[in-house]
């Protein structure tokens, strides 16, 4: 290996565990303050781009949609509207959901008539965003007193459904989206996409960002609370309830504007977010799924020992990337003891 190969699978490192980084933070922040593994996290991911290709323009998409609504805004309208129902008892919270799934449908029509290309590239990140805070209240909070396990076990469920709705809703394709930086910049001997730029900007911006929010907001500090002690934290007055729904809007909303950032980059299309997320899950562990720092740690290490597999051994990349976390867990298992269910 010569510095040439070194420089470009460094760099290829970096991209990679940039996006890993980004889905590792969302999935500790979820687990911290609800104990769900969020495995759909990359389902998330790849929805917003390829809800996106719905909004292009057919000379760009190259697809002749006819004005077509993505079906992921009948799915998220439809998730707003069963929470509707199911907090119908609270009027003004039924009220205010049936009027966001409404506005869902809205805002999916209008970008499938044809918008601008930054217009319906919010579009898209607002059409998916509410599935994450549903999914929790449907599918999580009726299970509020279960165990790690039975999260575990509905999350993989819910995977593998939004895996399969993805292939009803955008066929097998893989989509080109168009980059919102085109071209390349030299660094060294090493091309590097100008998009890429714009996902280590999002990367660094989300990590302040979740860094202030946790240290500066009266909601961050309300979340750590419940990371720390959700029992204590109900004492005080603050619900693990809105905790939850807080954390998965803010993973989703990280979800969201990566796929859309990274998608110029990949070629979406529905089955790339299930990888990608366990990528992200694998970084996750190794930062405990309690350390932000390292998590984000982990996720380079996770995609620089992906970037060296496939130089030394593509054909077993991925299982190289995931054997990563047998030493961990052994290690894990050694110093671990017993516990009970906090609640």
């Amino acid at each position: 290996m010569d510095w040439t190969i070194l420089s470009f699978l460094t760099a290829d490192a970096l991209q990679n565990g940039t996006i890993y980084a980004l889905l590792a933070l969302s999935l500790v922040l979820v687990f911290a303050v609800t104990r769900v593994i969020l495995v759909p996290l990359g389902e998330f991911l790849v929805y917003a781009p390829l809800t996106y290709v719905w909004f292009l323009p057919a000379e760009v998409s190259g697809l002749d949609l006819k004005n077509q609504i993505p079906g992921t805004a009948w799915l998220s309208a439809a998730m707003l509207l069963w929470w509707a129902i199911l907090d119908r008892s609270n009027l003004r919270r039924a009220g205010l959901l049936l009027i966001a799934a409404l506005g869902v449908i809205g805002i999916a029509w209008w970008g499938a008539q044809g918008v601008p290309l930054w217009l319906g590239w919010i579009f898209a990140v607002l059409v998916v965003l509410p599935i994450g805070p549903a999914s929790y209240r449907l599918f999580f909070e009726p299970a509020k007193n279960a165990s790690v396990l039975t999260y575990l076990i509905i999350a993989v469920g819910l995977h593998f459904a939004f895996m399969g709705l993805g292939l009803v809703f955008f066929g097998p394709e893989q989509f080109r989206l168009p980059a919102i930086l085109s071209g390349q910049t030299n660094i060294g001997l090493v091309p590097v996409n100008n998009q890429a730029f714009l996902v280590y900007g999002f990367a660094l911006l989300a990590m302040l960002g979740l860094y202030l929010f946790f240290t500066r907001s009266i909601f961050g500090k309300a979340l750590r609370a419940c990371a720390v002690n959700r029992y204590g934290a109900r004492l005080l007055g603050i619900s693990p309830s809105q905790a939850g729904y807080v954390s998965f809007g803010i993973a989703t909303l990280i979800a969201c504007v990566s796929g859309m950032l990274l998608a110029p980059l990949i070629s979406p299309a529905y089955f790339q977010g299930f990888l990608l997320g366990l990528k992200g899950f694998v970084a996750g562990i190794l930062g405990g799924l309690i350390s932000y720092p390292l998590a984000v740690v982990g996720a380079l290490l996770v995609g620089a020992m992906e970037s060296w597999a496939s130089f030394q051994a593509s054909a077993y990349k991925d299982a190289i990337v995931f054997a990563l976390l047998l030493p961990i867990l052994f290690w894990r298992s050694l110093r671990s003891h017993e516990v009970g269910e906090e609640e």
